[in-house]
């Protein structure tokens, strides 16, 4: 099984940009389908990017496009969310995930969750 550990997370003003880190270990990273959720309180996890496993095809949430953007490095086997131009309402819990290839678009699950980094955007 793999493992997840997100990093970076911290305090922002609006309009700065953070860079969190999922780092795997126990199986390589390019095994997988990834992607970045969040999770504000009271809310519900919410999609916010993911990757195919050679950085060939992304996806964003509508509220992140054109802020954010996310990658990965197989050889450093980490997954990387860059978050620029950053709202209040990002404010939350950032998690990544995995789903073991193959990966299909309509029968996708996310089957491993990191313990999530906080992410706190202040006006």
């Amino acid at each position: 099984q793999v493992q997840l550990v997100e990093s970076g997370g911290g305090l922002v003003q609006a309009g700065g940009s953070l860079r969190l880190s999922c780092a795997a270990s126990g199986r390589t990273l390019s095994r997988y389908y990834v992607g970045w959720f969040r999770q504000a309180p009271g809310k519900e996890r919410a999609f916010v990017a993911s990757i195919t496993w050679n950085g060939g095809s992304t996806d964003y949430a509508d509220s992140v496009k054109g802020r954010f953007t996310i990658s990965r490095d197989n050889a450093k086997n980490t997954l990387y969310l860059q978050m620029n131009s950053q709202k209040p309402e990002d404010t939350a819990v950032y998690y990544c995930a995995a789903d073991p290839l193959p990966s299909h678009y309509y029968t996708r699950t996310f089957d491993y969750w990191g313990q999530g980094t906080q992410v706190t955007v202040s006006s």
